[in-house]
């Protein structure tokens, strides 16, 4: 009977305690300002994209700015001696050209269609008849540091509008030996230029920029040239002589081919890049020794013969013909209708059908 008003007592402070809980405090008034439904809401701004060139690179069947399409392109005589590289501006060529020289060597005759961006360029080193017909079928200037007795001769012969950092005029101002390469490299293999310098001489020349309508190069591109009913060829080794093998690997992520040689990448001392093309070609040809040349120079047969083109990670026989010094070099399938080629650059390796070897896995 003692503990009765101890546990109404209780009771009365638990009602009160949970009565104060329950009690919600009002809501404080809000800072936000509440939009105007009725005010306009304005779009995000999304960044325009520049609109496509409307001309045609003739070299890749790319999209270019209309006012170069029609421009007579440069090719540049490079040299391919291990102990020159890297090659300077070689990875933005359009066409790459690889042709043996003597001795087992290689030289490559880079393309381009403009040289606008291109940096420098080198080493540069000197000209045959056969690196001759190859820029005379684009119509290009070509670039060079001095050439064999022959190359002069056929400069001359042929009327071939070219620039030489070795026996030129005016034109050898726009050469230059590098410091470095001079020492490490030697002499022979430290000649440079640049696509600002060569552009900057064309513009001053007198030459005639533009290209001859009538013979515009007739090579068609598609977005995808994989060759239909090809064989796989995710691997190709070109053997060109006991010193020289180049090699290429297909990157499905970029549908290109990766180029490697002397045992690594083969990378452009610009940008560091690995050199790499859409398409690759192999040309099969007569090559031999120049009778009585002693320095062992080659003639390089260019009027046409058996081939294979790669693509898309695969490959296809082909034929190919040049029918003039002057006249582009054109290609044909098994059957003879003519070979698209998938849009982007394209490098060449011409070989000696009896010496040179191509294994493809």
């Amino acid at each position: 009977m003692k503990r009765r008003p101890v546990c109404i007592l209780l009771s009365a402070l638990l009602c009160l305690s949970l009565s104060g809980c329950g009690k919600k405090a009002p809501p404080a008034a809000s800072s936000a300002r509440v939009p105007d439904s009725s005010a306009a809401v304005s779009a995000p701004q999304v960044p325009e994209t520049p609109p496509e060139p409307s001309g045609v690179n003739p070299l890749t069947g790319e999209p270019m700015e209309e006012a170069h399409e029609n421009d007579r392109p440069a090719a540049v005589m490079l040299n391919d001696l291990k102990a020159a590289q890297p090659q300077l501006g070689i990875s933005q060529a359009d066409l790459i050209y690889e042709v043996p020289a003597e001795g087992g060597i290689t030289r490559m005759l880079a393309v381009y269609q403009s040289l606008d961006g291109v940096g420098n360029l080198g080493s540069i080193r000197s000209a045959r008849p056969y690196y001759l017909e190859l820029a005379l079928g684009h119509q290009a200037f070509f670039v060079h540091a001095g050439g064999s007795p022959e190359a002069y001769r056929d400069i001359a012969a042929w009327d071939v509008e070219n620039l030489d950092g070795v026996n030129g005029g005016s034109d050898a101002k726009i050469f230059w030996r590098d410091p470095v390469r001079r020492k490490n490299a030697g002499y022979e293999h430290s000649m440079l230029t640049s696509g600002e310098k060569v552009l900057g001489y064309l513009e001053s020349s007198g030459w005639e920029l533009t290209r001859r309508g009538e013979d515009a190069p007739g090579q068609t591109f598609i977005e995808d040239g994989t060759p239909a009913g090809g064989t796989p060829a995710e691997r190709i080794q070109v053997k060109y002589s006991y010193y020289k093998t180049a090699a290429f690997t297909y990157d499905a992520g970029t549908g290109r081919y990766l180029a490697s040689q002397y045992g690594g990448p083969y990378v452009d001392g610009n940008s560091g890049e690995q050199v790499s093309a859409v398409n690759v070609l192999v040309l099969k040809t007569s090559i031999a020794v120049i009778p009585g040349d002693t320095a062992g120079r080659l003639r390089v047969s260019l009027t046409g013969g058996e081939g294979t083109f790669f693509c898309g990670g695969r490959s296809v026989p082909i034929r190919w013909s040049k029918s003039g010094r002057s006249a582009p070099i054109t290609y044909a399938l098994a059957d003879g209708s003519p070979l698209t080629l998938g849009r982007g650059n394209s490098y060449i390796c011409i070989l000696s059908a009896r010496n040179g070897s191509v294994t493809v896995s």
